[in-house]
């Protein structure tokens, strides 16, 4: 996967630049340190996915993404920040980028990158717990047409808002193990891999 690295701090671009290309899956096709840049360079390389700061001098990382998301609107644009601003979080998802990481999870960078490519949308686990409180229904996501049943709404619906199984599971009335079954068959229906992402699709999917 080529990628593009933008981030004001050049030691951290590279890195960045080294921690990714060790994973051996990912290539950076090229390394920028402000908003500007970042619109010249995605022009220049078109890459799989650009990885980008938020705050910069001159124009930000938000800024820098709408400009790209209107020319290329299938772009997919992964936020790296130090910041979990409520602000800078709607934004981001109001703008249709692919996910907004914190650059404290280092571990969670090329997982987050190979999340994109697949088309899944990827939050932090700290981002994941404002989501709730930032997130506004819309009440228009058809169940239905994914195969999803009432029950396994609510079970998703309890797994976004941070219950275990034992507590769904108390909850709904129903064994553990049921519980585990039910989960599972959400995961496989939209192709998700784990709880977490399935936390991220109903509050960017189902509630966004």
């Amino acid at each position: 996967m080529n990628i593009i690295v933008i981030d004001d701090d050049k030691l951290v671009a590279l890195s960045l630049k080294t921690i990714l290309e060790s994973s051996g899956t990912v290539t950076v096709a090229a390394m920028g340190s402000s908003g500007n840049e970042a619109i010249e360079l995605y022009r220049s390389h078109t890459p799989d996915v650009m990885l980008m700061d938020i705050r910069m001098d001159g124009m930000t990382g938000l800024e820098a993404g709408e400009a790209i998301l209107k020319e290329f609107p299938d772009a997919r644009i992964l936020y790296l920040t130090t910041f979990s601003d409520d602000e800078y979080i709607v934004k981001a998802l109001n703008m249709g980028a692919k996910g907004y990481i914190l650059k404290q999870d280092f571990d969670s960078i090329v997982p987050a990158l190979e999340a994109v490519m697949r088309g899944q949308s990827v939050f932090g686990e700290k981002v994941i717990t404002k989501l709730p409180e930032l997130m506004v229904p819309k009440g228009q996501y058809d169940f239905s047409a994914h195969g999803i049943s009432d029950k396994e709404r609510e079970i998703m619906e309890l797994v976004a808002k941070g219950l275990s199984n034992k507590e769904i599971a108390g909850q709904l009335f129903l064994g553990e193990g049921t519980v585990r079954n039910y989960i599972s068959s959400l995961l496989d229906k939209l192709c998700l891999r784990d709880r977490t992402q399935l936390a991220v699709y109903y509050y960017t999917e189902v509630r966004g």
